[in-house]
């Protein structure tokens, strides 16, 4: 989790919302991302999309069935359905997202009947860095 929240305070830092993700396989980090949505001008461009991306690239398959995903905040429901689609084996995240998440809150994606695969969840995992980042990101913005 110290890396994606690494990764989360640079795309802070980059005008982004603080978000970072990490792919974690048994050969250790494959790949590790913060969002870019803005840099990029890709509403799907966030952390936990991008990192499937490159790891997926870096392996050569379209899944990563045992492999955990990091990111320090609650995954969107955008961000779930990739997950759910990559067969991602475990999530961890750090921060609950009241307003926008999808595993825990709204419309908890992996919950519905139509989900394929259900990733085991933990959450919770530095959730007050997390919370922290998120905080003075849009304090210094109003």
């Amino acid at each position: 989790m110290d890396i994606a929240l690494t990764e989360a305070r640079a795309a802070g830092a980059r005008g982004e919302v603080p978000v970072g993700a990490v792919i974690v396989g048994p050969e250790g980090v494959i790949a590790q991302a913060g969002n870019r949505t803005r840099e990029l001008n890709d509403p799907t461009a966030h952390a936990e999309i991008l990192a499937i991306r490159a790891a997926c690239a870096v392996l050569g398959q379209e899944r990563l069935a045992g492999y955990d995903l990091y990111v320090s905040l609650e995954p969107c429901p955008m961000c779930a359905a990739a997950i759910s689609n990559a067969r991602i084996a475990r999530l961890y995240y750090g921060a609950g997202d009241p307003k926008s998440g999808g595993v825990a809150q709204g419309p908890r994606v992996f919950a519905h009947p139509q989900c394929h695969h259900r990733p085991e969840v933990y959450d919770g995992i530095a959730a007050k860095d997390s919370e922290q980042l998120l905080s003075d990101f849009f304090a210094a913005r109003r």
